[in-house]
């Protein structure tokens, strides 16, 4: 299907002329992707010492907090863009920043002379760009990455991609004549709105669009108009990336988080009939399992070909990580048992002396993550070791999410202090967003007023009376008992979420 397009500008990069919505990924950290690494028997560089690359970077939002809390390693980033160039490197230059450079290139043009680097990530474009581009992108990762290098690519995968392709096609008609790219979002969702509401309720054409709609009304209108609205949409399947990936020296490592709990992979009754169509072929499984999954999306991290890929995640690979867990501990109905809640809601009892004491551990010591060292000394206590046993514990708190696995401490006090600091990054980011990017590389909203500037304060010449004051002078009209009541809370509550360096 073909659409008119003559009314838009092309002259204009369309990334200049409406911003795409930047922000921090936490999956593309050098720090989740060594951890993926290592779990898989490889020894990538470390965190603290390494040269990452990002390619298409945008404005650096997801970056330059990168570079800020790894001030001894090197980050690099390109976009064909302009302008969103522009304004990541006012913002390195207003952070003092020596350790990141960004500049405008052409993914077709860079190469060799950018060095070699331990991490590449190619974040939120595989899908929306030619072949002949993706060709690149696949060389480059094969040129420029170290022996025991890391790439991160994300992309619109099939067959679930195929159900996002009929509401763009539908938008694209319906939005095809208009110039303003806002303005085509609009009318874009109206059309796909009344195509949806003149089927049948209960109509499985209706359902997709629905689901599709509920999808596009929580995005940011520019994010919308450069994916769903964009002449180039190419979304593959997972066999056909690696296979090209193979193509230019490349493997398959794995997705850059393990499957979720309900994911299809880990039921037992389906594996004989996957192993059986699969012919044993691991590969070719994880494809048959993206068709059960319907899956519409993939974070796909790659290494070098001749890299030796451990899949059983043996006790010792664990014994390389850090750990760490948001979980609030409390009582359980059951004798002995505890509730391990996470801060969305999700809970988890269990009587497992060794388990209990190494969440109550971790949950104690949030946002720092632990070494095997100082987890060691509460598991004998409780009668345990990191044995192949409790590997498979580890390994299931992690797919659930109760346990995070790490490669890096990331810069984070380790209590308020008595002049607490936010780290600059995060106050650059309130003084000029909604958002804030916290040192364990996650999105913090600051919607709050008062938050907001409680956390703008934090730049560590502050005490708590000092504080104070100046949140009273900033809010003249709230009772000072409420300013007061809610210091420490506010405190506690940017101490968790990583935002005070130590």
């Amino acid at each position: 299907m073909r659409f008119q397009e003559e009314t838009l500008d092309r002259a204009q990069n369309p990334y200049d002329a409406l911003a795409y919505p930047g922000q921090a990924y936490r999956n593309t950290h050098p720090d989740n992707l060594a951890a993926m690494a290592i779990l898989h028997g490889l020894s990538p560089a470390l965190v603290a010492r390494c040269r990452v690359l990002e390619v298409a970077c945008g404005d650096g939002a997801n970056l330059i907090p990168m570079a800020y809390a790894a001030p001894a390693s090197e980050f690099v980033g390109f976009d064909l863009a302009a302008l969103p160039i522009k304004r990541g490197q006012k913002r390195v230059r207003e952070l003092g920043l020596k350790n990141i450079r960004l500049f405008q290139g052409d993914l077709l043009e860079v190469g060799a002379e950018l060095g070699s680097f331990d991490y590449i990530i190619a974040h939120g474009f595989y899908a929306w760009v030619p072949a002949l581009v993706r060709d690149r992108l696949l060389a480059l990762l094969s040129e420029l990455l170290t022996p025991d290098g890391i790439a991160f690519v994300s992309y619109n995968a099939l067959p679930g991609s195929y159900l996002r392709t009929m509401a763009r096609d539908l938008m694209r008609f319906g939005a095809y004549a208009i110039d303003s790219q806002r303005e085509r979002v609009a009318q874009g969702l109206n059309f796909l709105r009344f195509v949806a509401e003149n089927r049948e309720e209960g109509d499985l054409f209706r359902t997709i669009l629905d689901a599709q709609l509920k999808r596009l009304e929580k995005r940011d209108p520019a994010a919308t108009s450069h994916d769903e609205l964009s002449g180039e949409y190419l979304p593959v399947y997972f066999s056909d990336f690696v296979a090209d990936a193979r193509q230019h020296g490349l493997q398959y490592l794995s997705e850059a988080e393990l499957p979720p709990p309900p994911d299809p992979c880990y039921r037992a009754e389906i594996q004989p009939a996957l192993d059986n169509a699969s012919g044993g072929d691991d590969l070719r499984k994880e494809q048959l399992l993206d068709f059960l999954r319907m899956r519409p999306y993939r974070e796909t991290l790659l290494c070098k070909s001749d890299c030796v890929l451990q899949r059983g995640f043996p006790a010792e690979h664990f014994q390389r990580l850090l750990f760490a867990s948001q979980t609030a501990a409390t009582p359980a109905e059951s004798p002995g048992a505890t509730v391990f809640t996470l801060p969305g809601g999700i809970k988890m009892e269990s009587n497992h002396p060794g388990v209990t004491a190494m969440l109550r551990k971790l949950g104690a010591a949030w946002p720092r993550a632990l070494g095997f060292e100082e987890l060691e000394p509460v598991l004998k206590e409780a009668g345990f070791s990191l044995n192949a046993e409790f590997a498979g514990f580890l390994l299931r708190l992690v797919v659930a999410k109760m346990i995070e696995l790490h490669a890096w401490p990331a810069p984070v006090a380790p209590a308020v202090t008595e002049r607490p600091r936010a780290s600059a990054s995060c106050r650059s980011d309130a003084r000029a967003n909604r958002n804030a990017t916290s040192l364990l590389h996650r999105t913090v909203s600051m919607d709050d007023a008062r938050m907001r500037s409680l956390l703008l304060l934090l730049d560590g010449t502050r005490n708590r009376n000092e504080l104070l004051r100046a949140m009273k002078a900033e809010f003249p009209d709230t009772p000072a008992v409420e300013l007061e009541t809610g210091l420490e809370p506010g405190l506690r509550f940017l101490h968790k979420a990583g935002m005070l360096e130590a």
